[in-house]
């Protein structure tokens, strides 16, 4: 039986990335692309519970959802693919990297989180840049990271964040294993007045850099590699567990 991927993106259903990595990704096995209608990128693991959901079929094996990347996971494992689970989830390819703290906002990573937590191996694609994006080279390592996923499979409850330089292939490093980055920002906040006089904001702000932390995603990427980093969904500080017990507990029950 031919292995089943589910496709889903945070750039929405129209969006050039997801239509090339679907057309690569035939390759592999049956694919189904399950998408947002629109954008919806810097939307993290946001799932609609106080609204029904809108489901399209665009073509064959092709739906768009008006919700997040992680309802269009969702609605396609517990729904649309009920009679049998995807052997993959691939989110991608974003236009735009999402590394270091990114990965705490992005609807793209947060895609492959669903896939995740609903027991499926899952892969987030991004290709660095901001404009004229060539996914030829994206591609080929999209293909490769996920013929190496459906056969040898991930541990439970980690997903791989992949960041590709835009760059020709030629020009490429390799690939390096790497771990989460820290980014440096300036003001998060822009104030402005409208022609009536309000006030309104835009969140957001220019990187000024980033820690130089060793084999970390930013730090590969600026050098010209491509990032594979594992990310795992227990957020858990597991050594600070003891000084907790062994503090906080302790005066707690002293009070």
């Amino acid at each position: 039986m031919p292995k089943r991927i589910l496709i889903s993106n945070d750039d929405g259903i129209n969006s050039e990335g997801i239509h090339k990595l679907h057309e690569t990704l035939k390759k592999l096995g049956e694919v189904y692309v399950v998408a947002p209608d629109r954008d919806q990128s810097a939307v993290s693991h946001s799932l609609s519970l106080f609204r029904p959901l809108r489901l399209d079929k665009v073509s064959e094996y092709v739906y768009s959802v008006d919700g997040t990347p992680t309802d269009c996971v969702n609605l396609a494992i517990n729904g649309i693919l009920r009679d049998k689970k995807p052997d993959l989830v691939v989110s991608g390819i974003n236009k735009g990297e999402n590394l270091g703290d990114d990965i705490t906002y992005s609807g793209t990573v947060s895609a492959a989180m669903e896939g995740t937590l609903l027991g499926v191996p899952s892969i987030a694609i991004s290709l660095v840049g901001r404009k004229d994006f060539n996914f030829d080279h994206a591609l080929l390592h999209a293909e490769s990271i996920a013929k190496y996923v459906l056969e040898r499979g991930l541990p439970i409850d980690t997903l791989l964040n992949v960041n590709i330089p835009n760059t020709p292939h030629t020009e490429h490093k390799g690939m390096m294993i790497t771990k989460q980055g820290k980014r440096l920002y300036d003001e998060p906040i822009v104030e402005k007045v409208d022609p009536r006089g309000k006030k309104y904001y835009w969140i957001g702000g220019d990187e000024l850099g980033h820690v130089h932390i060793e084999k970390s995603d930013i730090v590969a990427v600026r050098d010209g590699y491509i990032s594979v980093t594992p990310i795992t969904l227990d957020l858990t500080k597991h050594d600070f567990l003891e000084t907790l017990r062994s503090h906080l507990i302790k005066d707690s029950n002293d009070v």
